[in-house]
């Protein structure tokens, strides 16, 4: 029999069991071969975020072989594990725009006029232990993500106002619940452009991803077991 790695941990009562394998074929699904140290990485962020990969909470995006792995987290992941921490108060959230009369405009929510110029977004999480919330405020071109060709991706084109409100909530959120959140970044955050525009995750489901920051050291192995397959 070969000895292959095995990580396996628990959420709640369900045993995560993942192996190079297993997240090759059934998370990565690219022929493009993750490595060893990738592996790692990935399996010990999703046992100590408690995060489930076969219920779509955390992926591993690999384009080549020549090209470092990201670790991608489900957007519902991040404002459920906010929602579930005990100091949780609420959130308001938006876009900023540059109204027909000149003036800047915080709007609450996606929505903007016909005549509104959209120039970033806007964030307030609510903590029942502090005095006052997290604000957080982007500005849409630092924010835009672009395709090789200097254009918007198909994402930031159709759906420009709910891009950047997501933006600043997940930052707002981020400084809110740094206990629970640091390190987790997303996509439209980071500034990296696939090498390729067919290799990009499509639709909403790639609107609804966060990246967790890969320069996260690896934790202590001993979560780590070998077990005769």
């Amino acid at each position: 029999m070969n000895n292959e790695l095995i990580v396996k941990y628990k959420i709640g009562e369900d045993e995560i069991k993942l192996t190079p394998k297993i997240v090759q074929e059934y998370i990565v699904g690219t022929d493009a071969k993750i490595t060893m140290p990738e592996f790692k990485l990935f399996t010990e962020l999703c046992r100590v975020r408690k995060l489930n990969p076969f219920l779509r909470e955390a992926y591993l995006i690999k384009y080549s072989d020549k090209q470092p792995a990201s670790i991608v987290v489900g957007k519902d992941a991040i404002y459920k594990r906010a929602v579930l921490n005990p100091n949780f108060d609420g959130m308001e959230s938006g876009v900023i725009v540059l109204d027909s009369n000149g003036n800047v405009v915080e709007r609450i929510g996606s929505f903007k006029l016909p005549d509104d110029v959209l120039v970033g977004g806007w964030a307030k999480v609510y903590r029942k232990d502090w005095q006052h919330p997290s604000y957080a405020s982007v500005t849409f071109d630092e924010c835009v993500q672009k395709k090789n060709d200097g254009t918007p991706n198909s994402n930031w084109t159709k759906q420009p106002t709910t891009m950047i409100e997501k933006v600043a909530k997940v930052r707002a959120l981020r400084e809110a619940f740094v206990e629970d959140l640091s390190g987790m970044y997303e996509a439209e955050e980071m500034d990296e452009v696939p090498p390729k525009e067919s290799t990009e995750l499509t639709g909403k489901e790639k609107a609804e991803q966060v990246i967790i920051d890969t320069q996260i050291e690896e934790q202590a192995p001993e979560t780590i077991t070998f077990e005769e397959m």
